[in-house]
């Protein structure tokens, strides 16, 4: 059951989330956190992925695993993994019509950079209804879905988790936020529902292919004028 209440303040994740899947931008990235690893191990493009993926299992992120294992600077790492081309990301100007009508504060929550988040927004044309970016930095580099990273961020923007909503494309992500007391909704992907396999969905209270054409309905449910 999702929360009584209505949000007063609500978590958006950022990519395949704010804008579609289909712009696919990690596709660029994988690429260069390949070359990253290649460049820094001294080894071909097949040894890059392999150890790519493997710190991405054992660590959470390759960046975590660069990090603990090979002592890389976070920050040098994700200038260079966001180095790209952001030109599939359009405007949307359905999603900035409903967040502009939306009541309650707007944060984004994403596992990439301030940088590359404002980017993403910029493109979209939606930065001005955001009061602030936590991102993997102010996460202390750790990735979703670890909760520790939720408990900072609630306690560094005052944010009440029962009258807090979050959405995000990866489920897992969603599971400390719905523990907390978050009403959560799930960007589903055709990666998603593949990542979530078997995973418990209980905690999952909305589920949507698009988030506008979501916010435009919770809208429009509330009689809220766009």
């Amino acid at each position: 059951m999702p929360p009584k209440h209505d949000p007063d303040v609500w978590l958006f994740d950022l990519d395949n989330t704010l804008y579609p899947a289909r712009c696919n931008l990690f596709a660029q990235i994988d690429v260069r956190i390949g070359r990253y690893i290649a460049d820094l191990l001294k080894v071909d493009v097949d040894e890059a992925r392999r150890v790519q993926k493997q710190y991405w299992r054992e660590h959470g992120t390759s960046m975590r695993g660069m990090m603990t294992l090979h002592g890389v600077d976070p920050t040098h790492f994700l200038d260079y993994v966001h180095d790209i081309d952001y030109s599939p990301v359009e405007a949307n100007p359905a999603l900035e019509a409903s967040l502009k009508a939306l009541p309650g504060r707007k944060l984004i929550f994403t596992a990439g950079d301030v940088p590359h988040a404002e980017r993403v927004m910029e493109r979209l044309g939606v930065a001005h209804h955001f009061e602030a970016i936590f991102d993997i930095a102010a996460g202390d580099y750790w990735p979703k879905p670890h909760k520790q990273i939720y408990e900072k961020l609630v306690v560094k923007h005052g944010v009440d988790p029962t009258r807090a909503c979050m959405a995000d494309d990866m489920a897992v992500n969603l599971k400390p936020a719905g523990d907390m007391g978050m009403r959560t909704v799930w960007i589903r992907t055709e990666e998603s529902v593949k990542r979530a396999g078997d995973l418990d969905l209980s905690h999952i209270h909305h589920e949507t292919d698009d988030l506008a054409t979501w916010l435009a309905d919770w809208l429009a449910e509330r009689k809220i004028q766009k």
